[in-house]
């Protein structure tokens, strides 16, 4: 039987153009303003550009956003004449320009934290989280990543060392002009962003990838199958110490539904042997489209 079904077409380039420009925007505002509300106040010279910016503005009273345009454009231009053409594109200027435009238009605004702690907190989960919608876009707000691409590609160093020596020379840095408690603070931020850029980009809702062992696995199949609604792999997979064929079932179900998927296993073969690890990301039927 032929399936007549028609298949969701994909969506128009106008459409994801608009989506990706719309992140581009919101998420540079987002660090935009976790900059200026959160870290620049507190001190906190959590690396890249803002972190130079935020050293310029105590030390010689430089407007952050003016340090950030003469630091981010040229290295965009940089990036476009030492790595090969117009690579970064027209999504990851747009970041550029706007990220500083965002910075000087809310440059008098305050909230008030004048906590290192909280600021450093706060002002890591709003980088972030800004950072993490701006990937989503596939692009980028420049700034010392452009210049650690840079030296990687003729230094042959590896990116991350080249990211981890720029950044690790500004906490440094602030730990001169500033305080040692203070440079730890920028590092918190710094593992803060990290952890909040993992999350926007995987999401907060972890799948489990469960393995399962039974001497009854096509009862367990099957019963994984009708109570719990999700699909089962069988692996191949062989005893190490009797060489003995023993398959391996593996599922993927939601977090809600682990605690169900092992009663289940129980309840057909108590002495199964199971795995529940967690899975970042799942992409496919049942689980979030990519």
């Amino acid at each position: 039987m032929v399936n007549t079904r028609r298949r969701p077409e994909p969506r128009s380039r106008l459409m994801q153009g608009m989506i990706d420009y719309t992140y581009i925007l919101v998420g540079s505002a987002i660090v935009a303003l976790a900059f200026n509300l959160f870290l620049l106040p507190n001190k906190i010279a959590s690396g890249g550009v803002s972190g130079i910016s935020t050293l310029l503005t105590y030390t010689v009273g430089f407007e952050p956003a003016y340090t950030l345009w003469a630091f981010n454009i040229p290295l965009f231009i940089l990036g476009v004449l030492m790595l090969g053409g117009f690579k970064y594109g027209i999504k990851t200027l747009v970041g550029t320009i706007f990220l500083p435009f965002v910075v000087f238009i809310s440059r008098d605004w305050s909230v008030g934290i004048e906590d290192p702690l909280l600021g450093a907190l706060f002002g890591g989960i709003g980088v972030g989280l800004g950072l993490g919608t701006v990937f989503r876009a596939n692009a980028s707000t420049g700034g010392t990543d452009l210049a650690a691409q840079i030296f990687n590609k003729y230094t042959g160093v590896s990116l991350g060392l080249c990211v981890f020596v720029i950044d690790g020379l500004i906490v440094a840095t602030s730990a001169v002009v500033f305080s040692l408690e203070l440079a730890l603070y920028a590092l918190i931020a710094l593992f803060v962003t990290g952890k909040t850029i993992d999350l926007v980009q995987m999401g907060v809702g972890y799948a489990k990838v469960a393995l399962i062992i039974s001497d009854h696995q096509e009862e367990v199949r099957q019963s994984i199958l009708k109570d719990v609604d999700r699909g089962v792999t069988k692996l191949s997979g062989h005893g190490g110490y009797t060489d003995a064929e023993r398959p391996v079932l593996m599922c993927v179900v939601n977090q809600q539904e682990v605690t169900k998927l092992k009663q289940i296993v129980r309840a057909v073969d108590p002495k199964a042997f199971v795995i529940v690890t967690n899975a970042t990301e799942v992409l496919g039927e049942g689980f979030k489209r990519a």
